[in-house]
């Protein structure tokens, strides 16, 4: 039976890997993002199975506009926007400066996210899921975008307990390095990029189709039992026990 699907972030990289990966399984496809011109590429993409609305998910006027053209039922919520905004700022010089990076980057990560999924709690099916997009940054501590995706998972637990009893799982996929995403704006050094892969275990980058495919997973139906929980996807750069 197809279910219909909520994508935030859904213009490129590992929003767009997941998009597919759900119409390509034969669901409805709603994918949301700032920018049109990237959300209209991910539609093509697509073949035109996927639905393109935009919508900044930190702002609660535009989150009441985008309930207006969502289903009435969604059974699947993936909170992907995001990123790590220090990209697109220069070094913090002053108090208030720093001030800006850390609220940009908890906006962006953090508020879209809560902002998003309680907007959709009504709408969110009874057994459906929410996964949310971390990294692997909250583990090693990479200043405000570190913090931001550690308060996300944080609150992830918050999001597992409040939708548990209608038995909606609440779990977040904490990639490490991906390629093939704009996350670091074309601003990573080849000696960058060799390090991030020589630390993993399988030697190898990660790809947004390896992020979709776990979290194709956290939504099917053997994945009913695993809640409140963070999947570390990085090849062993970060461990567990």
């Amino acid at each position: 039976m197809s279910r219909t699907i909520v994508v935030t972030g859904g213009g490129t990289g590992i929003g767009r890997a997941v998009a597919l990966r759900f119409a390509d399984a034969g669901d409805a496809v709603v994918v949301t993002g700032r920018r049109a011109a990237p959300l209209k590429e991910t539609v093509a993409a697509s073949g035109d199975r996927i639905r393109a609305l935009e919508c900044d998910g930190a702002d609660p006027d535009q989150l009441r506009r985008l309930l207006d053209q969502l289903p009435e039922q969604v059974d699947v919520l993936v909170n992907n926007a995001g990123g790590n905004t220090d990209f697109d700022r220069a070094e913090p010089d002053s108090l208030e400066s720093l001030s800006q990076q850390w609220q940009a980057n908890f906006t962006a990560n953090v508020l879209t996210t809560v902002l998003t999924t309680q907007a959709l709690a009504d709408r969110l099916a009874d057994h459906g899921s929410v996964i949310s997009i971390g990294s692997i940054a909250a583990e090693f501590g990479a200043g405000a975008y570190g913090a931001a995706k550690a308060a996300l998972a944080t609150w992830n637990i918050s999001a597992a307990t409040d939708l548990g009893a209608r038995g909606i799982t609440a779990n977040v996929v904490a990639p490490g390095y991906i390629a093939d995403t704009e996350f670091f704006r074309d601003q990573l050094t080849p000696e960058r990029r060799a390090h991030l892969i020589g630390s993993t275990k399988n030697g190898r980058v990660g790809q947004p189709s390896d992020v979709a495919e776990t979290v194709f997973f956290l939504a099917s139906a053997g994945a009913r039992h695993i809640t409140g929980q963070i999947l570390h996807l990085n090849g062993g750069a970060r461990t567990t026990r």
